[in-house]
C-alpha cells in the first residue's frame, strides 16, 4: 500500500515528466544556475493553468499577481544591473577628476606657504568682526627673521583677501618657504591670527569605489580629503 510520501513523490515526478525537467540533471547544474528566469516562470504559470483543479479554478487575481511579482523581481534585478554600471562610470568619473587636480592649489587654513607659479603668494584672512588694525608678516620659518611686512589697515569681518607679489629674488622659488603670520586688533588689543594660503598638490588619489572619497596630498601639509576644501586655482 502506497504510503502518503510515496504519493506525493510521484505526482512531484509527474510535474516534473510533464514540464520537461530532468530532476537529476537539474540538481547537478544546480550550481551552475540559481535564478528562475521569464521562459522558466512562463512554463511553470502555463503548467499550474493546465493541472488546475477545473472545480476551484485559479482566480484571476492570483494570476495577476503572480505576473506582477515576478515582473517586480525582474525590475528591480534590471535597477541593480543599471547601478552597477552608473557605479562604475562614477569611478571613472573620479579618477579623471583626480588627475586634473595635480599642479593646480587649494586655499586651506595655515601659515606655511611657497610662492606660485607666478613666483607670489596669496592668502586669505577670515575675520569673526572688524579688525582696527590689521598687519600681515612674512618671515623665514628656519630662522625667523622678517622678510617682509604688510600693512592692510582697517578692514571688515569676513574673507579678506592679500597678496605680496614683488618677493625677493631668493624667495621666488617654488622650493621656498615662508611663515605667515596676521596680527590683529578686534578692540582688546593687538593678537596674532592664523591666515588661510593657497597650497600646491603634488598628488590626487580616487581612493575605492566605497568611500568615494578624493584624497589629495599638498606640499607642507600632507594628504587631505578633498570635501574639505573651500577654493581651487
Amino acid at each position: 500500500m502506497s504510503t502518503v510520501n510515496d504519493v506525493t513523490a510521484k505526482a512531484q515526478q509527474a510535474l516534473f515528466d510533464k514540464l520537461g525537467i530532468n530532476q537529476a540533471k537539474q540538481t547537478e547544474e544546480l550550481g551552475a544556475k540559481q535564478t528562475l528566469g521569464q521562459q522558466d516562470f512562463l512554463k511553470l504559470m502555463t503548467t499550474q493553468l493546465q493541472n488546475q483543479d477545473p472545480f476551484a479554478p485559479m482566480e484571476n487575481g492570483d494570476f495577476i499577481a503572480q505576473m506582477a511579482q515576478f515582473s517586480t523581481v525582474s525590475g528591480i534585478k534590471d535597477v541593480n544591473d543599471t547601478l552597477s554600471g552608473l557605479a562604475s562610470e562614477y569611478d571613472k568619473a573620479r579618477i579623471a577628476t583626480a588627475a586634473s587636480l595635480v599642479g593646480h592649489s587649494v586655499l586651506i587654513p595655515g601659515n606655511i606657504a611657497r610662492p606660485d607659479e607666478n613666483g607670489e603668494i596669496h592668502g586669505v584672512l577670515d575675520l569673526p568682526q572688524a579688525s582696527s588694525y590689521t598687519t600681515v608678516n612674512f618671515s623665514d620659518p628656519k630662522t625667523g627673521e622678517l622678510v617682509h611686512s604688510m600693512t592692510l589697515g582697517a578692514i571688515p569681518s569676513g574673507l579678506n583677501g592679500f597678496s605680496w607679489k614683488d618677493l625677493p629674488a631668493d624667495y621666488r622659488d617654488r622650493e621656498s618657504k615662508l611663515k605667515i603670520e596676521a596680527l590683529v586688533d578686534f578692540g582688546d588689543g593687538v593678537q596674532s591670527l592664523s591666515p588661510s594660503i593657497f597650497a600646491e598638490i603634488l598628488s590626487a588619489s580616487s581612493g575605492n569605489v566605497d568611500g568615494g572619497a578624493i584624497t589629495i596630498d599638498l606640499a607642507d601639509y600632507g594628504a587631505i580629503d578633498a570635501s574639505t576644501v573651500e577654493k581651487f586655482k
